[in-house]
């Protein structure tokens, strides 16, 4: 019987293979490659191994091609797509395979974790039943009893109850990090030899967060389970990972070992990603890269990073750089690679407290806020001034962005008030003038939110203008737009394209432009790094600290991101349970926190790169072996 925590072998053929001289890899990826119909790779030529228990962490940018990679490991390419190369998992050459042997093999060879969990769970099915229907597919001798037997082993193992009142939830009915954990729990049901995460914990608060890497980790161990894990964030990376492999445009371009990689970089990009991470432990500007990923279609001749590199020179265009090895198990793709210097520890810009004077202020007095009859946000009071950031940090399911809603007056607050240089707001937005509509500007996590998918970039920044300013010219306007465009970065080719046509961090810029544009005193920002890439969050960080610094705008920064907030927040609150529970300048809530609940918070954050490049610090630190939360 399948038991989470003791090793269950199963045949060569159907999970961890035999003991041999091959027995050490579970996985090799030979030249693999993901072509369209017109021929253009998005994957190329790519090849990688994994042994037993290791964790590989597959990083790069969105379009880098990490997440059709790791789909490709499982045998899997979206409609108009073909996979070429070798993957054998188990002993077993599955692209060889039909349609049939690969959903055979997928889950008891190997498993697969999406980034949005909720996805990999049936929402008509309850709890109970979604793990019995995959346990009996992949162990189809087990007995009743004991895929009962499992189920709760599965559950007990991720720190979920196994009481029949779980049992019967809907997926709907968890928590982000339930789902996550339920995810997990049935990747690893089926004792498979590799399980493939792509983007596991984006999203998930940092406690959750650092419980589910714990996860991963004792059970990648204890199940001698090899993982790729993919993600975007090499601080992430660090936590869990014992090698790695960074791609850009669809090839790998530097593998090895994940302390070698973070100590002594040997591609442009690697180091970029490097710089571009926050540092928890003193306040920093933040390095993002120049220019983003090329499509596929127009990938440049040789070296496709070499229009964005510093170190691009004329033998860069002239051919692919080969895949060569810079050190021992140590490979990068660059012919400059000698050149590469290593992450400077001392290279990131200091940034001096802001120092902040008695303009224009927002406050929210005891302000009380309700959901379906539940009061969520007790008594929270917060006062922001133009020229400042105040950071609103906790867990989900804090109160943070109930609260928020609430000072905008999306969400009616049921006690307290809301003041504007004094002057009390109405509860509702629909019941505020057009002047508070126009000085208090909400930014969304989510760009779609505010940005109407048929209207053209500069037609959603021009709309939100003539809101506010209905009587100004047409030529006024259009002037005020361009301005809030160049303000926020955006080039004038990018104007025109509807949201659907820019990256993510693109039409991020377009919805701060849209606020930007209607002359706001503040800036509510709720969650709007979350989901990106380090070098497009570095990107809006520094465009939000010059917002600050120009002293025009206040920001109440609501994130769960710690980090980010160490580098830009001037004040920071948290809250717990609906409640304040610690309220201080930010130096002092990192460096002398006075709550066990911030103690957890910052102990659960991912440590700065620079813990690991330390050449006397360990790089990865240690985590529990069972996953006990």
């Amino acid at each position: 019987m399948l038991v989470l925590n003791e090793p269950n072998r199963l045949a060569a053929t159907e999970g961890h293979p035999a003991d041999g001289p091959e027995s050490g890899y579970v996985l090799r990826a030979t030249d693999l490659t993901v072509a369209m119909r017109s021929g253009a790779q998005i994957i190329q030529s790519a090849s990688l191994t994994l042994k037993v228990g290791q964790i590989l962490g597959l990083v790069g940018e969105s379009g880098s091609g990490k997440s059709t990679m790791a789909q490709a490991l499982l045998g899997y390419a979206p409609p108009g797509l073909q996979i070429t190369g070798e993957v054998e998992v188990g002993g077993r050459q599955l692209l060889e395979l039909d349609e049939a042997g690969r959903r055979a093999l997928r889950g008891r060879a190997i498993s697969y974790v999406p980034q949005d969990a909720s996805t990999a769970l049936n929402p008509a099915r309850r709890v109970g039943r979604i793990i019995e229907e995959l346990l009996r597919h992949r162990l189809p001798s087990a007995s009743s009893a004991e895929i009962a037997a499992t189920i709760s082993r599965l559950l007990v193992g991720v720190d979920l109850p196994a009481d029949r009142n779980f049992l019967r939830r809907f997926p709907h009915e968890l928590s982000g990090g339930q789902q996550q954990r339920l995810a997990i729990a049935c990747a690893f049901g089926g004792d498979p030899s590799v399980v493939v995460m792509d983007e596991p914990t984006t999203g998930l608060d940092v406690i959750v967060q650092r419980r589910v890497l714990q996860l991963i980790t004792a059970l990648a161990r204890s199940q001698r389970t090899a993982v790729v894990f993919v993600s975007h964030d090499l601080d992430t990376v660090a936590e869990i990972a014992d090698s790695v492999c960074v791609m850009y445009s669809g090839r790998i371009i530097e593998q090895g070992p994940l302390k070698t990689v973070l100590r002594d970089p040997r591609h442009p990009y690697s180091k970029g990603l490097m710089e571009a991470s926050p540092d928890m432990s003193r306040p920093s500007r933040l390095q993002g890269i120049a220019g983003k990923p090329p499509r596929v279609d127009q990938r440049p001749e040789g070296c496709a990073y070499h229009p964005r590199c510093p170190l691009a020179a004329d033998i860069c265009t002239a051919a692919v750089p080969e895949l060569r090895q810079v050190g021992e198990s140590h490979l990068a793709r660059c012919v400059k690679s000698g050149e590469v210097k290593p992450f400077d520890l001392a290279s990131a810009m200091l940034v001096k407290p802001r120092a902040v004077g008695p303009g224009p202020m927002l406050e929210a007095v005891d302000l009380r806020v309700s959901h379906g009859g539940t009061e969520v946000v007790h008594g929270v009071s917060l006062k922001v001034r133009v020229g400042q950031c105040v950071a609103l940090v906790g867990q989900s399911g804090s109160g943070k962005s109930s609260f928020a809603r609430a000072v905008i007056g999306l969400n009616r607050y049921t006690g307290g008030q809301v003041m504007l240089d004094g002057k009390v707001l109405a509860a509702a937005a629909g019941d505020r003038d057009s002047a508070a509509h126009r000085r208090i500007q909400y930014i969304f996590q989510s760009p779609h939110a505010c940005l109407n998918p048929k209207r053209r970039a500069h037609g959603s920044v021009a709309n939100a203008r003539r809101t506010v300013m209905p009587s100004e010219s047409a030529a006024a306007r259009a002037e005020n737009v361009a301005r809030a465009f160049r303000r926020v970065g955006l080039s004038e080719a990018l104007w025109h394209r509807y949201p659907g046509q820019l990256s993510g961090g693109e039409r991020q810029r377009v919805a701060i432009a849209r606020a930007l544009v209607c002359e706001p005193q503040f800036l509510l920002c709720d969650e709007v790094t979350a989901s990106l890439d380090v070098s497009v969050q570095a990107g809006i960080v520094e465009l939000l600290r010059s917002l600050v610094d120009s002293g025009d705008v206040g920001i109440l920064l609501i994130t769960h991101q710690l980090p980010l907030v160490r580098s830009i927040a001037d004040e920071v609150a948290v809250m717990l349970h609906g409640e304040l529970v610690e309220q201080r300048p930010c130096k002092d809530i990192f460096e002398r926190p006075e709550t066990n609940y911030v103690v957890d918070l910052l102990q659960a954050s991912p440590p700065s790169l620079r813990t690991y490049v330390a050449a006397d610090a360990p790089c990865v630190p240690p985590v529990s072996s069972e996953p006990r939360f």
